[in-house]
């Protein structure tokens, strides 16, 4: 085989490469980088309420209540179906958000945590602890903390495993009829450096710090998929079912 023969086959080779690695990437779910940024801003007051289902603490009767009404899946329903708000604290140690949700029939149907609880009855709550933005549909790169009726906590881990997050969150849910009261402390990690199954510590929050966060409800009554996708977000587009993907969608709050 002479050295032509051999520069022929390399650059065929490479060429291969190419086309498998260009394909992969195109199978890949991509973030349209010419839909907007969320320009969404909250605050956070300072406080540490107990995590006890209710509102009573101070913290929380001096905190105003923010709307859960911008609807990502499905058409709005009738207030006697769902209705939500929501209000949000921290401390050095946690964020914390208490939610007041109206839903006439709780879901839980699938007995494995880890099969389809997106299509259960869950509170939905996105965190991005830098506020960068970006892709994390496989990355630590920002968190979507599904917390089902029983309390765990699941999101997608970097291997597109579903995976339990249970020690992120603290959740008690109070219900009276059809109005249920969450209150849930989540600890906020620096994705950065977070490992799975290591030793990581939560960040310290301190005032003046924005990160990026969302909060969802998925809302079913007996259908075999979630009927209704309620977020805290106005997302732009047809596609308003990106934040399990897409950060950049996420508000940015403020601690203060």
């Amino acid at each position: 085989m002479n050295r032509d023969t051999y520069i022929g086959l390399a650059a065929a080779f490479a060429t291969l490469l190419f086309v498998f690695f260009q394909n992969s990437s195109d199978n890949r779910p991509a973030i349209d980088d010419d839909m907007p940024a969320s320009d969404a801003q909250f605050t956070a007051v300072y406080g540490t309420p107990r995590i006890d289902g209710s509102d009573n603490d101070p913290v929380w009767q001096n905190t105003p209540w923010l709307s859960l009404d911008q609807y990502w899946i499905g058409q709005k329903p009738d207030s006697l179906d769902f209705s939500g708000r929501y209000k949000i604290a921290w401390d050095e140690n946690n964020l914390y958000v208490l939610a007041e949700i109206t839903d006439d029939v709780l879901i839980d149907t699938h007995t494995d945590g880890l099969d389809h609880y997106w299509d259960d009855d869950c509170l939905e709550i996105f965190i991005d602890e830098d506020a960068s933005g970006g892709n994390h549909q496989y990355s630590y790169n920002a968190f979507a903390y599904h917390i089902a009726l029983d309390g765990k906590v699941v999101d997608i881990a970097p291997d597109s495993a579903f995976t339990y997050f249970n020690d992120h969150c603290t959740t008690r849910r109070v219900t009276n009829g059809t109005r249920s009261t969450w209150e849930v402390a989540v600890k906020v990690f620096d994705g950065n450096r977070f490992v799975t199954g290591g030793d990581n510590i939560p960040k310290s929050l301190r005032a003046g710090k924005i990160m990026g966060f969302a909060l969802a409800y998925c809302d079913n009554d007996h259908s075999p998929e979630r009927e209704n996708f309620i977020g805290s977000i106005a997302v732009e587009g047809e596609d308003k079912n990106r934040g399990w993907i897409d950060a950049g969608i996420f508000g940015k709050l403020e601690l203060r």
